[in-house]
């Protein structure tokens, strides 16, 4: 493959799922405008951003490496860590907060020993937080797979991490 500064990058291991990084990139014209898409992609592809895809995607588009950094810190979608198989995002924007975010946070830390960016030794449950999940009028929010759930309590958010933790096989 060739990126826009003309030179062939090879991908950091024969791993298949590099051809679908390098597919968004090519179809973007390898260009520096394609980093959130080429993150997005590499992280689809291997569930999260390790510092291989970073400096790939940054070859390839030649582009700084520190600005790809930048972008996959910057954005709350990105994880530079693998996640468990199961996530939590609690969301701590002003509406969420007031209504109990900290409590909730606090209650899973007391329960699950869980800090927001860490997941459960036995890779079940990850613990995230979002700035703001714009659920606003159902704070305090959280979302768990995928789901929004509004006017989420310490004792929720507990049961369904312990779900997660205690009963998946």
């Amino acid at each position: 493959m060739r990126s826009s500064s003309g030179k062939t990058v090879e991908a950091p291991s024969d791993d298949k799922r590099w051809r679908i990084v390098t597919a968004t990139m090519r179809r973007h014209g390898f260009e520096r405008d394609a980093v959130i898409e080429a993150l997005h992609s590499a992280q689809e592809a291997f569930g999260y951003l390790d510092d291989a895809a970073l400096r790939y995607v940054a070859q390839n588009l030649n582009t700084p490496l520190s600005l790809v950094y930048g972008v996959a810190t910057f954005y709350n979608f990105f994880t530079l860590k693998p996640q468990g198989e199961h996530t939590c995002v609690v969301c701590l924007g002003t509406a969420c907060y007031i209504k109990g975010a900290r409590q909730i946070l606090d209650a899973i830390y007391t329960q699950q020993g869980l800090k927001p960016g860490q997941t459960t030794p036995d890779k079940k449950a990850s613990l995230l937080v979002a700035r703001c999940l714009g659920a606003c009028g159902l704070a305090a929010a959280g979302v768990f797979d995928g789901e929004v759930v509004g006017n989420l309590t310490p004792e929720d958010a507990i049961t369904r991490i312990e779900e997660w933790v205690n009963h998946d096989s």
